[in-house]
């Protein structure tokens, strides 16, 4: 039932974040012109609300965290890396870990953008395997959510 109700989660996370997607979009295999003054808006940041973002709206805390046996959420080590729950039934490159998002290591202001309002896109500008959802956050809410996750270091 739990993996089910994850699995649901992603597909609709997949979709985009009602409310919280931005205007700016990219067509496939295009990328949109960078944001300018990144740092400056990642500074703007509001960490509270970026938390409520993180754990109740982008439900980040479901793959970026360990789990036990049972798989419930290791306390302490939330944000720290997990593996994957669930997998498709379908053949599609899947990944089967996602990484430690906790202080978004190894990403800078304008590349932790670029993944919350472009899709899913990695420091080396490539699309992340699902599931890591295709998020068209708001410039907005992802300096929020970066805010956040940076205060997790």
């Amino acid at each position: 039932m739990r993996i089910a109700a994850i699995l649901s989660l992603f597909l609709a996370l997949s979709l985009g974040l009602s409310g919280a997607q931005g205007e700016q979009v990219s067509m496939p295999g295009t990328a949109a012109p960078p944001l300018a003054n990144a740092s400056s808006i990642v500074k703007k940041g509001n960490p509270q609300r970026g938390q409520y973002l993180v754990t109740h709206v982008a439900m980040c805390i479901e793959c970026h965290s360990e789990r036990d046996a049972e798989g419930n959420i290791v306390q302490g080590r939330q944000f720290m890396g997990g593996t994957i729950p669930t997998r498709p039934a379908w053949a599609v490159e899947w990944a089967e870990r996602a990484p430690r998002n906790a202080g978004l290591p190894g990403y800078n202001d304008e590349q932790a953008l670029r993944l919350l309002t472009e899709g899913a896109i990695a420091r080396d500008g490539r699309q992340l395997r699902p599931p890591m959802p295709r998020f068209r956050m708001t410039p907005e809410d992802a300096a929020d959510v970066i805010a956040f996750m940076r205060s997790l270091s």
